[in-house]
C-alpha cells in the first residue's frame, strides 16, 4: 500500500485504524513455500493476528493453521481450516480443553508430563499425539522472547525423555509428532539446523512418528539496518539435512513450520492521529489519540517500529518523542527523528500486522481501534471500532 491509500483509509474510516496489505502476507508466504521442499507443510501462528478474515485469506493461499486456545481452534474450523490443517499447540491449559479439541478431531500437542500423563490414562492409543520439546536453546536474544531456555515454561525438557517413553509405553500413547519451538527474532538459519539434529536424535525413540514441527521465530526487518531470516538458505540446508536423515534411517515424515509475524508483520500499518505537540524543558512530544492499549509491544517487548508523518511526509525533520493518550508511561518511541510534526497530523506505525490489534486492550476505557483489509485494490473493513456500548455488554448492574 502507498501512503495516498493510507490517507483514504484515514478518510473512510477515521484513527485509530489497523490496516494489513493482503498482498505483503501472500508474498511473504510464498517466500516460504518456494524455499522449502514439498514434504515441508506451513501453520499459520493466528495468534499474531486472528481476525477471521485474515484466516480465511490464508486459508485461501494454501496454509495451515497453528492455534494455542480452544477459541482459535473454533475460528479456525469457522473460518474454513479442516481439521487435520489444524495444530492446537496450548499451555498450561487442563485436560477439558485439550479433549474439547480432541472432538474436533485437529492435531493436539501436549507440553507438559502431567498432561501427557492424565491423557494417556485417559485416552491411551485412542488419539494420536505431538509431544512438546523444550530443547534448552536460547534464541531470540531476548528472555521475553525466547520459549526455549532451560528456565521457559513451554514444552517438556530434552532430559526428561526417559519419562516421556515410560508414559508412551505404560499408556500405549501413540505419538505421531515431535514440536519444538525456540523463539522469535532468529536471525542465524543455524538456530534451526541446531534444533532439528535434536528433532533427528530424539525421532529414534518414537516409531510412530509422522511429523517433526519446528515452530517457527522467522525474524522481520523492523528497523533500516535490520535483517530478515534468509529463508532460502534455511530452506536448501533443512532439505538438505532431512534428505540425508531419510537416506541414513529410511524414516521419512512431513517437516512443519509455524509462521506468525513472519507472515503479517510487515502488512500491518497502524493509522493514529496527532492530538497534541508538548514541549518541556528537555523533550518535545507528539501525544497521540492511542497509547499501548493499542499497541502494547513497544512498551512490553522494547520493541521498535518506524513513524512516519503522512500529513507532513516531506516537512523538515525533528526529533519527537511519541506518546500515547492512556494514564500511564506509555512511550512508543524517544528521541525519533520524524518530518515536522503538527497537531492533527496522521503518523503511520510500519510493521504493524502482528501482535498488535491482537494484544490491544480497553484499559483506561478506551475504545478499541478499527481493522481494515486491503484486498484487490479496494479498502475493506473488517472490525468496526468499538462503541461506548462495548464497554457494557457483559457487564450487570446489581446496584
Amino acid at each position: 500500500m502507498n501512503n495516498k491509500e493510507l490517507l483514504k483509509v484515514v478518510e473512510d474510516f477515521g484513527t485509530p485504524t489497523y490496516v494489513y496489505d493482503a498482498e505483503s502476507i501472500k508474498i511473504q508466504y510464498e517466500k516460504l513455500t518456494s524455499s522449502f521442499a514439498k514434504n515441508t507443510k506451513f501453520f499459520y501462528a493466528c495468534k499474531a493476528l486472528s481476525n477471521i478474515n485474515i484466516l480465511k485469506y490464508v486459508q485461501s493461499l494454501g496454509a495451515n493453521l497453528d492455534c494455542v486456545c480452544i477459541n482459535e481452534v473454533k475460528l479456525g474450523l469457522k473460518a474454513g481450516f479442516e481439521p487435520k490443517r489444524i495444530l492446537f499447540t496450548p499451555n498450561c491449559v487442563d485436560l477439558a480443553e485439550i479433549e474439547e479439541a480432541m472432538a474436533f478431531g485437529v492435531h493436539i500437542n501436549i507440553d507438559n508430563i502431567s498432561i501427557l500423563e492424565q491423557f494417556g490414562n485417559k485416552h491411551g492409543g485412542s488419539y494420536p499425539v505431538f509431544v512438546r520439546i523444550n530443547p534448552h536453546i536460547f534464541a531470540g536474544g531476548n528472555y521475553k522472547i525466547s520459549t526455549g531456555h532451560i528456565d521457559s515454561k513451554f514444552g517438556i525438557s530434552i532430559h526428561q525423555l526417559r519419562h516421556i517413553e515410560r508414559i508412551v509405553k505404560s499408556t500405549n500413547l501413540n505419538v505421531e509428532g515431535l514440536h519444538m519451538h525456540t523463539g522469535s527474532e532468529i536471525k542465524d538459519p543455524e538456530v534451526f539446523l541446531q534444533g532439528l539434529e535434536i528433532m533427528f536424535e530424539l525421532a529414534e525413540h518414537f516409531p510412530n512418528l509422522k511429523y517433526l514441527d519446528m515452530g517457527s521465530g522467522f525474524k522481520v526487518p523492523y528497523q533500516e539496518d535490520d535483517i530478515e531470516t534468509d529463508v532460502q538458505t534455511l530452506g536448501k540446508k533443512v532439505n538438505k539435512a532431512v534428505s540425508e536423515f531419510s537416506k541414513e534411517t529410511g524414516k521419512k515424515f512431513e517437516l512443519w513450520f509455524e509462521p506468525g509475524k513472519f507472515l503479517v508483520s510487515k502488512s500491518g500499518h497502524f493509522l493514529v492521529k496527532t492530538n497534541v505537540i508538548k514541549q518541556t524543558t528537555a523533550t518535545v512530544f507528539a501525544g497521540i489519540n492511542s497509547g499501548f492499549n493499542h499497541l502494547i509491544r513497544p512498551m512490553f517487548y522494547d520493541s521498535y517500529h518506524k513513524i512516519e508523518n503522512l500529513s507532513h511526509a516531506k516537512g523538515p525533520e525533528r526529533i519527537y518523542t511519541v506518546v500515547g493518550n492512556i494514564c500511564e508511561t506509555d512511550t512508543f518511541a524517544w528521541d525519533r527523528k520524524i518530518t515536522e510534526i503538527r497537531e492533527g497530523d496522521v503518523l503511520v506505525f510500519r510493521n504493524a500486522g502482528a501482535y498488535g490489534f491482537e494484544m490491544s486492550s480497553n484499559f483506561n476505557s478506551r475504545l478499541k481501534p478499527a481493522e481494515v483489509l486491503f484486498l484487490d485494490g479496494k479498502a475493506h473493513l473488517i472490525r468496526k471500532r468499538d462503541e461506548f456500548e462495548d464497554l457494557l455488554k457483559n457487564q450487570i448492574e446489581v446496584l
